[in-house]
């Protein structure tokens, strides 16, 4: 049997948020220490938390997938690492985005609005990630793209799992929504 917020999940004790990783980047170009984060959401709250670390990652469309038989929405995007922004600003206007693992459990359904889903290769952009309860703890957990696309997940309760891989590189661009 599977319990929702913050109970058991399967075998295993379900863990709160955490970031507890130190890991050196083995890129050319960067040579700082980084923290890999590895978060769990299990609320509004906690997917608030997962949200503010993805904003501005951008996703190959072919990189997601709906896995309905384990109910499961999984992803790998490149999340923008905003912890050294503004240092990076002063300095040489470098950036550095990581690669990411993305999973949401217990998706029932999902659906797509102005998501171009022809073209695998086609990149998007993520801004937000928000949850709207129906019927506690179940509701939808909605990812808003820049350029008004969005994908709807309707979950039996908030299980998100983040992960960075490791594989982390320099950038010269900086998100910017002035356009948007």
């Amino acid at each position: 049997m599977t319990w929702c917020v913050g109970k058991k999940f399967g075998n295993g004790e379900v863990e709160r948020s955490q970031d507890k990783l130190l890991h050196t980047i083995a890129t050319p170009g960067i040579t700082a220490f980084m923290k890999l984060l590895k978060l769990n959401a299990l609320d509004s709250d906690d997917l608030g938390v997962v949200s503010a670390h993805l904003q501005d990652a951008v996703i190959k469309i072919g990189d997601m997938r709906y896995l309905a038989e384990d109910r499961q929405f999984i992803m790998v995007l490149n999340r923008f690492y905003w912890g050294d922004a503004l240092a990076a600003e002063r300095r040489k206007n470098t950036y550095t985005r990581v690669r990411t693992g993305l999973q949401f459990g217990h998706v029932l359904n999902v659906k797509k609005s102005k998501v171009m889903q022809t073209n695998p290769d086609a990149v998007i952009d993520l801004l937000t990630i928000e949850f709207t309860p129906i019927q506690a703890p179940s509701g939808v957990i909605t990812l808003i793209f820049a350029g008004g696309g969005a994908i709807r997940l309707e979950v039996e309760c908030v299980e998100v799992r983040l992960n960075d891989l490791g594989l982390a590189w320099e950038t010269g661009n900086l998100p910017d929504h002035e356009e948007q």
